[in-house]
């Protein structure tokens, strides 16, 4: 999964020849997974059809203040487009369209939605070789820079004149590896690495038969996903659960066993920044494994259980530069337990869920937890998705990172 998955992408499209490859461009961001809308100055129609975009896009596209097709002639409103995207992306910007960004000319939708933008703007020049190395236009592209605007360098090759030089729009591939860089390069956990435990634990009884328990790994799996959505590098180890995952920085590690999580655990914490333990790890095992099926051949079957290696306070007791993060599920006493395990266990920070709040627990797609941190402080949170949970906790390790 793309760093750009999810994201709101405006289009913009100005008349430059360069316009037939934002067919290309929309599919890209689509198939990133962003979710795509696209506005045009009205000379750029003359190189590609709205229909065209509009098809690939899945959404209407805007080139006039109103819909004059429509018989009440419907008001296009540019604050609501500027406000709606979470980053805006001229492609082709032409050498008319630049200067007119730079000096606060507004005289169509396009340049009227980019002076309501409060997103980041990326603009990749189009235009002839010695229009690209005209003094005006080097001191556009500075002033469009001191704006706060990024702009997508434009490469090197044969132009629409018959020229061969600088002027020619990045290809639609380099520009989404110019945008995802960006945006990986700006966020917060760049750089960082950071380890997730998440599912059940699976201790097998004999070949076909184990003890686990009801953990769907919902909430460690989104916990990996928002902790590579800010830039980190994580290593998801999960046992055995339906849940699935591609993004681009995230490693899935499979494992069944509370022994295998243990060993898959310890050989990664060494060159991790933050492990966050939200597997529902198996406290015990059975002692004996039969290698073949167990007959039913009584009307009872007694099982000697042994514990398990207690994953979270071996990773405490060596931990050294590492953020640990552990998880508890409890029914009773539930703050009192937590900060035991906080305090034993050598945690920076415990989270807390009670099978007493309902939404809460195994299986769902809610959660309601409470943070308590090394110092005891208690942030109690409402009833959330297990998404926005995630979120949370992202905002509560980064806070007591950076303090």
């Amino acid at each position: 999964m793309s760093i750009l998955s999810g994201k709101r992408i405006l289009l913009g499209i100005t008349a430059g020849i360069a316009a037939y490859k934002t067919a290309s461009l929309v599919r890209l961001f689509i198939k990133a997974g962003a979710h795509v809308k696209v506005v045009m100055t009205p000379a750029s129609k003359d190189f590609i059809t709205p229909l065209t975009l509009s098809t690939l896009s899945k959404n209407p596209v805007y080139s006039s203040f109103t819909n004059e097709e429509d018989d009440n002639a419907t008001w296009n409103n540019h604050v609501e487009l500027g406000l709606w995207a979470d980053m805006f992306i001229i492609a082709p910007a032409t050498a008319n369209t630049m200067a007119k960004m730079a000096n606060g000319v507004c005289d169509n939708l396009l340049l009227a939605t980019y002076l309501s933008a409060k997103c980041p703007v990326y603009f990749a020049p189009a235009m002839d070789l010695d229009m690209y190395k005209h003094a005006s236009t080097k001191a556009t592209f500075d002033k469009l820079a001191s704006f706060g605007n990024v702009m997508i360098p434009a490469t090197s090759g044969e132009l629409a004149s018959g020229l061969v030089g600088e002027g020619r729009m990045a290809e639609p591939e380099a520009i989404l590896e110019f945008i995802e860089n960006d945006v990986l390069g700006k966020l917060p956990w760049r750089g960082k690495k950071v380890m997730v435990t998440a599912g059940p634990t699976y201790e097998a009884i004999d070949p076909v038969r184990f003890i686990g328990n009801h953990s769907s790994g919902k909430m460690g799996f989104e916990i990996a996903k928002a902790a590579a959505n800010l830039g980190a590098e994580v290593i998801l180890i999960s046992g055995p659960t339906s849940q699935s995952v591609s993004h681009q920085l995230i490693e899935l590690v499979h494992v069944v066993s509370a022994q295998e999580m243990y060993e898959a655990a310890h050989r990664y914490f060494n060159d991790i920044d933050i492990a966050i333990l939200s597997a529902a790890v198996a406290d015990y095992r059975p002692k004996n494994v039969s290698d073949q099926k167990i007959k039913k051949a009584s009307s009872t079957l007694t099982l000697e259980l042994e514990k398990t290696k207690d994953i979270l306070k071996s990773l405490g007791a060596i931990k050294k530069q590492q953020f640990l993060v552990g998880f508890a599920l409890e029914t009773n006493n539930e703050v009192e337990h937590a900060k035991g395990k906080l305090q034993s266990k050598h945690l920076d920070l415990i989270v807390l869920n009670s099978l007493n709040d309902k939404g809460a627990g195994f299986g769902g797609s809610t959660n309601k937890v409470t943070f308590i941190t090394a110092s005891h402080e208690i942030i109690e949170n409402e009833l959330k998705s297990k998404t926005e949970v995630a979120e949370d906790l992202m905002q509560q390790i980064l806070k007591q990172t950076h303090e």
